[in-house]
């Protein structure tokens, strides 16, 4: 008999974290958690626009690092010593440095702000990188409420956004897509 995907149990607008405890759909936590699951989603969608393939492996075992963090996040943390939730580390974070690094050697300097566009996988690594910044916020906001959040999960996606930022303008150097060039209006 196949697994039935529905529960019954959030009719009522509350839903379970790991650890059995019920909470609302609206809570904090929830809200954190389901925007990394909305930024793996994104990453999904890069790797199926992009053709470079160190790229996709580097993106899968982000999209992997992420379920992590989604564990962490979706734990009751009361309730975690007692749970084996796999650990995000400080080597996670580091290959994303070495990654960011590895590709600024290929880039031209910055010169300028650059806006998200000309390419479609461009684009919607842009999304990722903003989405994954609305991500970091909110678990900010949950240390500012006393909501527990591993000061890692702060720190990795503070720098996968950084990563994202960097790929957006190694994708378009691989494609020959000149960086949109933003250039202010002055009066």
């Amino acid at each position: 008999m196949a697994l039935k995907i529905y529960t019954k149990s959030g009719d009522l607008g509350t839903t379970s974290l790991i650890g059995g405890t019920r909470v609302p759909k609206s809570h904090l936590r929830i809200e954190t958690y389901g925007t990394v699951d909305e930024l793996n989603s994104y990453i999904g969608l890069i790797i199926d626009l992009i053709i470079d393939a160190p790229s996709k492996v580097m993106l899968k075992e982000i999209q992997d690092r992420l379920f992590t963090v989604g564990s962490s996040l979706a734990c009751d943390p009361e309730k975690a010593p007692s749970m084996k939730i796999p650990d995000l580390k400080e080597e996670d974070i580091i290959a994303l440095e070495k990654e960011i690094d590895k590709m600024n050697e290929v880039l031209a300097v910055m010169k300028h702000f650059i806006l998200p566009g000309g390419n479609p996988a461009i684009s919607t690594i842009h999304i990722a990188r903003c989405v994954c910044r609305r991500a970091e916020r909110l678990c900010v906001n949950m240390q500012e409420h006393d909501l527990f959040v591993d000061p890692l999960v702060i720190k990795y996606t503070n720098r996968l956004s950084d990563y994202f930022f960097v790929l957006s303008r190694y994708i378009a150097h691989q494609l020959g897509v000149a960086e949109v060039e933003w250039k202010p209006r002055v009066s």
